[in-house]
């Protein structure tokens, strides 16, 4: 797999609930979608793009010297952005692998976001994604913190069975925290965005839930610890001290 393979699409809108405007937001200097270019850039996978609806952002993205892509303002979701986005740069189909990467996390880990990838070497694997094992009690039962529910699919590997924003699974054990990052095969995201929403993810207002109903594999790779997920202006004050040093 070479660079030319791999594109990474980083979805942006300024339209967040708890903090709008959150991209341009100022961390250490630069603007939070600049911050998470930067992370996805050091993997060294293959070209990073950022698909958004928003002229503001698009100029942040070019200011900083990289490249945006505009993306039609009516997107239920940011795969299906990102599905938009995949046509418009690679509309020859060269692509093989396509990352979604948030444009909310600021504190990605650039061989967290390579082992997602390296899942996709199992042919037998539609989507690579990540998790964390909890070690905070209070995320156990918190229902914003996603659950994987998985089986052991070989060292630091789970093949997800499920997802949840219960306690799950019951019993003795590691829960693992899902971090919503995506490596998809082309031909697995053309199917996912063609799929109706399902009946669980409707129901768990979970929209990875979609692809294990439709049949698809999902393979998780362990990672150490959660990147920071900006969603409120206190998580930004954190990202704030924890880039400025």
């Amino acid at each position: 797999m070479t660079k030319r393979d791999i594109l990474i699409l980083i979805p942006a809108r300024m339209a967040a609930s708890r903090l709008p405007g959150k991209p341009l937001a100022d961390i250490a200097g630069k603007p939070m979608i600049a911050h998470v270019i930067a992370r996805a850039e050091a993997a060294g996978l293959g070209h990073v793009i950022v698909a958004t609806d928003s002229e503001p952002i698009l100029a942040a993205v070019e200011k900083a010297g990289r490249r945006a892509l505009m993306t039609r303002t009516d997107h239920a979701s940011g795969s299906d952005r990102i599905f938009e986005a995949l046509d418009l740069a690679d509309p020859d189909k060269a692509v093989k692998i396509v990352v979604n990467v948030q444009g909310d996390l600021p504190t990605l880990e650039a061989d967290d976001l390579r082992a997602a990838v390296k899942l996709l070497d199992d042919p037998a694997v539609d989507i690579g994604t990540l998790a964390a094992e909890i070690t905070n009690d209070e995320e156990r039962f918190n229902p914003n913190v996603v659950k994987l529910v998985g089986s052991p699919a070989g060292p630091d590997r789970l093949r997800a069975l499920y997802f949840t924003r219960a306690t799950a699974p019951y019993g003795e054990g590691p829960l693992y925290h899902h971090i919503g990052l995506y490596a998809y095969r082309r031909a697995a995201l053309e199917r996912f965005v063609s799929l109706p929403p399902s009946t669980l993810e409707k129901r768990e207002k979970l929209e990875q839930l979609r692809a294990l109903e439709a049949g698809m594999r999902i393979d998780a790779a362990i990672v150490k610890s959660v990147p920071l997920g900006v969603d409120t202006p206190e998580d930004l004050e954190t990202a704030r001290k924890l880039l400025s040093r």
